[in-house]
């Protein structure tokens, strides 16, 4: 993602062009300037989701923070919606308490509209979790669609009605037509299946009897449309007909709008060749969209690749499937009410639960296949690939821990899945697969079940959750030291390392950990553990004062990354280099590793480890005497951090060094200067922030409006919390800081706003009215 769509958002490009709705679109803005929430309900295929779109893209203007679009459709665990908004948004989530949360924290001064589209499935979970974000994200709101409302406090639901259609019995065609934007509709879609197509005296009568019968609904005029191609208005009007008819007589009266749609959407199913409506049937197995080689390998059947291709290009002139391209390549999904409509008839056929372990196998090989080519020159296309399946992965995944047999594949896709999760800050969604795929699977000590150990472990750990590290990593050994496997007993002892770097309590014993677990990986031949047990090696080394070996290792992991073409873990290795040569106060070679280890960080879109290069250059400014650039640093690595929710892991080591060095940066530049260098840096993309750090030209950033002068952003929040009465023990556990840290930023606030007393920044912050805000 650009530096601009991480600000504006990721609205979509409309591939057709928006038809009627003004007063539906003046009504739904209207609501959203005085209500927080608001939410689009109606029937599938009536409009809801192009509708919010138009209002959304209408509105980027008066959003500061950008306009996001959430698709919750193919969203089937209710307790992944708060992941799927946060990878969304760009939050990496890190820290133990939870993603709703970090993205409460992430959210809570930011000027930002998120659009949640189809959320009925979901209603429960959407509705504790909206409610939870307007209550601490006083700049934020939200529209919804969905076939009911949220029903929570403050929501301004709005019924998206049919499109308006003219009255058949009227002679007077084409004159006045176009008031009817079921017409427009019509004739603009219709023009693009079967261009020069216009509304004439001829079928001007026609065209409004279709619109008539379909009830304005937009999702089977646009069906009605496509077939334009083979038939005659008159033919589509003659086949609604005779179906509604038919519909009449079985319903014993008129059918309702649902029956409408359902009839539009059967007459173009059995409109469809055998082999579309087959292929229509098994393409409603993908959550999210796919892309052709899925579609070969699950749902071609007997078909050729060319005669697949045929079929889908077929569909998507039907307007079946959406054809969407994302970076290089394309995409294809259905939409709701369509899958919904395909997954029904695929279990009339029997063949549902076929396809769904087709679907599960086919993304087991995909996982495996990107954990395979993860230390290779197409580790970054895999990234990619990963980010654009995680419906599908996700989808895979809920098949196989929701059934107890099933449940080795499970472990199998969440070990291939680790790597994509912790490099990623994707922690609390790893940790949750984990979870329910160790609780199913038996205490056999194969490897897949040892390998989960190790990874969860690993993934706990990083969020400082050591008490559940540690009882996964003793698990592990166990299991490893009873199946006499070499190569799991060097994976436990690595997860050792780091459970020791993690507590800081035993640091020579995490150095052991690290050489042993090196040795034998190196043995093997894996060079990923060898990396990971190498950077391991040279954080725990860094902290002992071992300089020297510390860059020993970063020059093994570079030479193994170099060899491979890999990218992520060389910036990795560079940033614990960095910190090494820091520690012994050599800030030029420190300088340099930390450019290159950002260069790295930003070919791989990797949030964490730049926030790490960010934080020790702004230390190195620091003690450099440079401290309007350190406090732009730090500000820069500050809005990073928000975004993962804390530091990816907590190094005891590392404590009071931050604190101390921007205290000294203070005191150089003015208290008022340098929060206002902290904000401009807190107003930095990921992009621009690189580029500040690595002394390019950014774009220029305006300080954020609404902010006191005075006080960083995390100063702020614990402005606030110290309102709400909390102590600094209590205000350090909910941000996830250490108490002395807590501490320090409150004496801060007293000394930056001349107070003596923790109830005079109360007083403050009710004064500024920042408690209790609507």
């Amino acid at each position: 993602m650009s530096a601009a769509q991480r600000k504006s958002g990721n609205l979509p490009c409309e591939l057709t062009s928006f038809v009627g709705r003004r007063r539906e679109a003046a009504e739904t803005k209207r609501l959203l300037s005085v209500s927080r929430l608001v939410t689009l309900t109606g029937i599938g295929g009536v409009g809801k989701t192009r509708l919010a779109l138009r209002v959304a893209d209408d509105a980027r203007r008066a959003f500061a923070d950008g306009v996001w679009l959430v698709e919750l459709g193919e969203l089937q665990a209710p307790e992944l919606v708060e992941e799927t908004i946060a990878t969304v948004i760009g939050v990496r989530e890190q820290s133990a308490p939870g993603t709703s949360a970090i993205l409460q924290r992430h959210l809570a001064d930011q000027q930002l509209l998120l659009v949640l589209d189809n959320c009925e499935h979901l209603v429960a979970a959407v509705a504790t979790l909206a409610a939870a974000l307007l209550k601490n994200c006083p700049n934020l709101r939200i529209l919804a669609t969905s076939r009911e409302a949220l029903g929570i406090d403050g929501e301004a639901a709005l019924r998206v009605p049919p499109m308006p259609v003219p009255e058949s019995t009227r002679s007077s065609f084409p004159a006045g037509m176009a008031q009817y934007d079921s017409v427009t509709l019509f004739a603009e879609r219709a023009s693009r299946a079967v261009p020069g197509f216009a509304i004439t005296d001829d079928n001007g009568s026609t065209v409004a009897r279709i619109c008539e019968r379909l009830e304005g609904l937009p999702l089977p005029i646009e069906l009605a449309t496509a077939r334009l191609r083979a038939m005659t208005a008159q033919q589509i009007l003659d086949r609604l007909t005779d179906r509604y008819r038919l519909l009449t007589l079985s319903s014993r009266g008129a059918p309702s709008r649902q029956q409408t749609l359902r009839l539009c959407i059967d007459w173009s199913y059995d409109l469809c060749t055998r082999s579309e409506r087959e292929m229509w049937c098994r393409l409603a197995v993908f959550a999210g969209g796919f892309e052709l080689d899925s579609a070969e390998g699950i749902c071609a059947g007997g078909l050729e690749p060319e005669a697949l291709l045929d079929v889908i290009a077929s569909l998507v002139d039907k307007s079946i499937l959406i054809r969407e391209e994302a970076g290089d390549v394309v995409r294809y999904r259905l939409l709701d009410t369509l899958r919904d409509y395909g997954l029904e008839r695929l279990r009339e056929s029997g063949e549902v639960e076929e396809m769904r372990r087709k679907h599960r196998d086919w993304y087991e090989r995909l996982a495996s296949d990107a954990r395979s080519g993860w230390i290779g020159p197409r580790q970054l296309r895999w990234v990619a690939r990963l980010n654009r399946e995680q419906p599908n992965l996700r989808d895979a995944l809920e098949y196989c821990v929701s059934d107890p047999a099933e449940a080795e594949s499970g472990l199998r896709i969440a070990n291939d899945m680790y790597l994509f999760w912790r490099s990623f800050g994707l922690l609390n969604e790893g940790r949750r697969w984990f979870d329910r795929a160790l609780a199913y699977s038996s205490a056999i000590p194969t490897t897949d079940r040892i390998t989960a150990l190790h990874a969860a472990g690993m993934l706990a750990g990083a969020q400082g959750d050591l008490e559940a590290a540690s009882s996964l990593v003793s698990e592990g050994r166990d299991l490893a030291d009873r199946s006499g496997d070499t190569a799991m007993t060097a994976l436990m002892t690595s997860a050792e390392g780091f459970n020791s770097l993690f507590r800081g309590d035993d640091l020579h014993h995490a150095v052991e950990c690290f050489q042993t677990a090196r040795d034998s990986f190196r043995a093997d031949a894996d060079p990923l553990q060898e990396m990971w047990a190498l950077l391991g090696l040279a954080l725990a080394s860094a902290y002992l004062g071992d300089v020297t070996r510390a860059v020993e290792c970063q020059r093994e992991i570079q030479k193994i990354s170099e060899a491979h073409g890999e990218s992520v873990y060389r910036g990795w290795s560079l940033w614990t280099a960095a910190l090494a040569m820091w520690q012994r106060g050599d800030h030029e070679r420190a300088g340099s590793f930390l450019e290159d280890g950002l260069r790295q960080t930003r070919r791989a879109d990797d949030v964490v480890n730049s926030a790490w290069c960010m934080q020790i250059l702004a230390w190195i400014a620091a003690d450099n005497h440079l401290p309007k650039r350190a406090a732009t640093l730090m500000g820069a690595a500050e809005a990073l951090w928000q975004g993962v929710g804390g530091p990816a892991a907590v190094f005891p080591q590392l404590a009071g060094h931050h604190d101390e060095l921007e205290r000294r940066a203070r005191r150089e530049l003015g208290g008022r200067e340098f929060d206002t260098a902290f904000r401009r840096g807190s107003g930095l993309d990921f992009e621009d922030a690189v580029a500040f750090a690595l002394n390019e030209q950014p774009r220029a950033i305006t300080d954020s409006p609404g902010e006191h002068p005075s006080l960083s952003r995390r100063e702020q929040q614990v402005a606030e919390l110290v309102a709400e009465g909390l102590t600094n023990k209590a205000i350090a556990t909910k941000l996830v800081i250490s108490q002395r840290t807590a501490q320090g930023h409150v004496e801060h606030i007293l000394v930056k706003l001349g107070f003596t007393s923790r109830s005079q920044i109360a007083a403050w912050v009710v004064e500024q009215g920042r408690i209790g805000r609507p």
